[in-house]
């Protein structure tokens, strides 16, 4: 038995949430989703998709962003965060990214992950 085996490309998550100060930055003087934040909501949401996957003793962990910053998501916005897992490669992963607000592509992109154990 595969140690890994449930983990298969296919697999996806959305996760909601309202851009808020905390996620914004000002570049003229009007709030918006900064680069930052909208990655870091990527790589949670992919990891997330395997975190309960792997045996207690592993975890994940990111080692590469490829992202494209399309669009502004204003103060306010509602925001969706998506990841697909498209490949895998061992204990290397592979996801597709985005961030869209209604039909508006906020971000895109690819993500990458290894599964390592906790010791």
């Amino acid at each position: 038995m595969e140690l890994f085996e449930e983990i298969r490309p296919g697999l996806t998550r959305e996760h909601s949430l309202t851009v808020e100060e905390e996620h914004a930055v000002s570049p003229a003087g009007i709030l918006v989703l900064s680069t930052p934040m909208m990655i870091r909501h990527m790589e949670l949401n992919s990891a997330k998709i395997i975190r309960p996957l792997l045996p207690v003793d592993f975890a994940s962990v990111g080692y590469e962003v490829n992202i494209r910053h399309k669009a502004p998501a204003f103060l306010g916005a509602r925001i969706t965060v998506w990841s697909r897992l498209v490949e895998v490669d061992g204990r290397k992963l592979l996801f597709e990214v985005k961030v869209t607000e209604g039909e508006k592509l906020i971000g895109e992109g690819t993500h990458r992950r290894t599964i390592v154990p906790m010791q």
